[in-house]
């Protein structure tokens, strides 16, 4: 880059030779059997990858991807010595409100494909219009991977502050899910007089075993079928990416199909209304798992696992106001022991831990009414 705070435009075009080479690595898999137990006791079964390794080789398009992707203005600058890779898109409406979007792991800006324009042209001409900013985290997609060890979501935080800033935007509201909530904690925290507000999927008043006693029946029951569910039980993905993620990096960058059924695994455990397949489209589910392959990211994506010193529920802002999409099976009285909790909603539609992507019908309305809520 010319210049450190230059603004480049950017946009997505994977080499033939990228495309030819997953095609021949797919073709040439050598397939596992399949290990006896129940179905998905041992893990993804082999036939449900198969046919999705041939369906990714054979019929899935990733130039109309890759075309769809191009469709939203991408821009890349640096900040902190890093090419940051973003999304940057002005409604029409001259009272929108600046809105960063933060995407989690192991997702991509791919996430908010048909949220964007739900959030920027409205069809209600009356309904709350946003400018949309979603970056992508360093060491995901097209921004840079961090150089060395010791990145903290407060580091991404205040690097997403001097982005805003260098786009024109002093006051804006910020969204997170799964990762993204804790760096769109850590942004709130950090730049509390230019953000407005604060807006997470979920994760917010989750009780610790230390709240285990308090609990009434309800939230007890609650609790119980929390900690029974496939995003809780499934694979530690925490754990693994904390110990040894340079070793597991060998087979998701040398082989497409152990990329794939690892992260068919993970949003598997992370589908809370039924089949994945009824939750994430096949073709959006495989944009987002092409981006991570041709940018090489499964190892690179993995810094804030190994950085981190554990796993501790979201906590939200006790500086701005707070809202959530999904309240239940949190608790809102223990969330406002950290949290400024404005918007708690118990009925929204539920879906997969990455509602964006799956419901941004739902979620871009009930967005708004945070709006609503945190600006009475």
């Amino acid at each position: 880059m010319s210049s450190s705070t230059e603004i480049q435009p950017f946009h997505i075009d994977i080499p033939q030779s990228e495309l030819a080479d997953l095609r021949r690595r797919l073709a040439e898999t050598r397939w596992p059997a399949e290990l006896p137990g129940p179905a998905r006791s041992r893990g993804v079964p082999v036939e449900e990858i198969r046919e999705l390794a041939r369906y990714w080789g054979s019929e899935f398009d990733w130039r109309a991807a890759e075309r769809r992707l191009n469709e939203v203005p991408q821009y890349r600058t640096e900040i902190d010595g890093v090419a940051v890779h973003f999304l940057h898109v002005r409604s029409a409406d001259p009272d929108a409100i600046p809105l960063v979007l933060n995407h989690g792991w192991p997702n991509s800006v791919a996430e908010f494909t048909d949220l964007i324009g739900l959030l920027t042209e409205p069809e209600d001409p009356a309904a709350q219009a946003f400018h949309v900013v979603a970056p992508s985290v360093p060491g995901f997609g097209c921004s840079d991977a961090p150089r060395e060890t010791g990145w903290t979501v407060e580091r991404v935080a205040s690097m997403w502050a001097r982005l805003m800033a260098r786009l024109g935007y002093d006051r804006y509201l910020v969204q997170g899910g799964d990762l993204g909530s804790y760096v769109a904690t850590a942004l709130a925290d950090a730049a509390s007089e230019h953000v407005a507000g604060l807006y997470i999927t979920g994760g917010l008043g989750f009780p610790t075993e230390a709240d285990v006693p308090e609990l009434t029946e309800a939230e007890h029951a609650a609790y119980t079928a929390m900690m029974a569910a496939d995003w809780v039980t499934g694979v530690d993905h925490h754990a693994l990416l904390r110990s040894a993620p340079q070793t597991f990096d060998f087979g998701w960058s040398d082989s497409p199909v152990a990329a794939l059924a690892w992260m068919w695994q993970k949003f598997h455990d992370f589908s809370a209304a039924g089949p994945l397949a009824d939750a994430i489209d096949r073709d959006a589910f495989l944009t987002n798992l092409s981006i991570y392959w041709f940018t090489r990211s499964f190892g690179t994506s993995a810094w804030p696992y190994y950085d981190s010193i554990g796993f501790a529920w979201p906590r939200g802002s006790a500086a701005v106001p707070t809202g959530v999409y999904s309240g239940p099976p949190g608790v809102r009285r223990l969330a406002e022991r950290t949290a400024k909790i404005a918007h708690w909603p118990a009925d929204n539609p539920a879906g997969h831990h990455f509602i964006a992507m799956d419901r941004p019908d739902a979620y871009a309305a009930d967005l708004r009414r945070f709006v609503a809520a945190s600006s009475r």
